[in-house]
């Protein structure tokens, strides 16, 4: 542990020879190599729809790009962008942190009838999100708060407020937009992502098969939760059909049916030029330098926690084995050094940096602060919960 502690300081101080930490790994699908699996879907637009079905292809919700793999031009697919895996290790983190392995400073969100619990680690746009700023600390609107003027305060010239409550926007970038005014823009100093190579697109037919084949209908006035009349098939009157209310078989429909891959790869990185970019007002050289470690610590952390395991699940139809994988400071020149430390050891050098920093003067809570929603977000949460429509696949 304070081998790897020194190996960070002197990875982010003044004279530092790194460029900064990388991550390589190599995957495959459950099974072997070329399983299928379900990379993200993302909307296709109209032009796109009709382009395929002029060419009698079924439309594929996926990004494919090309990319250079060992020098050589290859065809890929996006396995896992970037905001998805900040956020899988921001769940890492908050895991982690709930099962006693270590503090951090967390802003809290609970609605316990509805069952809501919303954190830092949960907040789309993390220190600047609209359910802090919808929310009250000890009856005060958040914005106007003493903890949330501290917070708002943060500027390019001094991270400190960030550092001290909201690291995580520091690693994994935030930026206010949605309030008036300039605010700065913090990019995020840790990143990651996953793209299969050499493709086959898959094709399925997605249905649903009902154990009593219900036939027939519903009276038009019928909801799936309240009270609906049966129409046998064959009835003359106005209805809808009983698919609409979840009964009755739906015939295979053409549906995105995946890509079979040879494998899956997983590049990520910790950039030390990022971190250098990062000033904590009038603090000593040496505090700025601890504190920067210390968030290099905790983003090596929340990596570790999240993939330095034998296996990986992304979602439905996406389940992973690691083959390989490298973990080095990248060097200039290109020079590797690897990294051979445990997740232990590495959340014990992030503790140790972390105390050292604050007893030099740049402080990092690890406390919890309550906040309560207003009560207009409080209603909205509610209706989500409760009767908003569900969004179709």
């Amino acid at each position: 542990m304070a081998k790897l502690v020194d190996r960070l300081i002197a990875a982010v101080d003044d004279d530092r020879r790194d460029a900064g930490i990388a991550f390589n790994a190599v995957y495959q699908p459950v099974g072997g190599p070329g399983g299928k699996i379900m990379p993200p879907t993302f909307p296709m637009s109209e032009a796109e729809i009709r382009a395929a079905q002029r060419e009698g292809r079924l439309p594929r919700p996926y990004l494919f790009e090309q990319r250079l793999v060992d020098g050589e031009r290859r065809d890929t697919v996006v396995i896992d962008q970037v905001p998805s895996q900040a956020n899988r290790v921001e769940e890492a983190l908050l895991v982690a942190r709930d099962g006693g392995r270590f503090d951090l400073p967390l802003f809290e969100l609970v609605m316990k009838e509805e069952g809501v619990r919303l954190t830092s680690l949960d907040f789309p746009h993390r220190y600047a999100d609209a359910y802090l700023r919808d929310s009250e600390v000890d009856g005060v609107r958040f914005d106007r708060s003493e903890i949330g003027r501290e917070l708002r305060s943060a500027t390019a010239g001094d991270v400190r407020p960030l550092y001290r409550r909201e690291p995580y926007s520091l690693l994994f970038g935030a930026w206010d937009s949605h309030r008036k005014g300039r605010w700065p823009k913090f990019a995020r100093i840790y990143s990651s992502t996953m793209f299969g190579v050499e493709y086959l697109q898959g094709d399925r037919r997605a249905g649903r098969l009902d154990p009593t084949n219900l036939t027939g209908a519903i009276d038009d006035k019928g909801k799936a939760e309240g009270d609906w009349r049966f129409l046998p098939e064959g009835t003359k009157a106005k209805g809808g059909k009983l698919s609409e209310i979840g009964h009755g078989h739906i015939a295979p429909n053409p549906s995105h049916g995946g890509v079979t891959v040879g494998e899956v790869r997983r590049q990520g990185w910790i950039s030390l030029a990022g971190l250098e970019r990062l000033r904590f007002g009038d603090a000593t050289v040496e505090a700025a330098t601890l504190a920067r470690a210390t968030l290099a610590a905790l983003a090596l952390v929340g990596d570790r926690l999240t993939f330095g395991r034998p296996s990986l699940w992304l979602r439905s139809g996406c389940d992973l084995t690691r083959i390989s994988e490298t973990v080095y400071f990248e060097r200039d020149g290109g020079e590797r050094e690897p990294i051979e430390v445990s997740t232990a050891e590495v959340i014990a050098a992030f503790v140790a940096l972390r105390d050292r920093a604050s007893a030099a003067g740049v402080v990092m809570d690890s406390n919890v602060v309550p906040i309560a929603p207003t009560p207009q977000l409080a209603d909205a949460i509610r209706f989500a919960l409760t009767s908003a429509v569900g969004d179709g696949e």
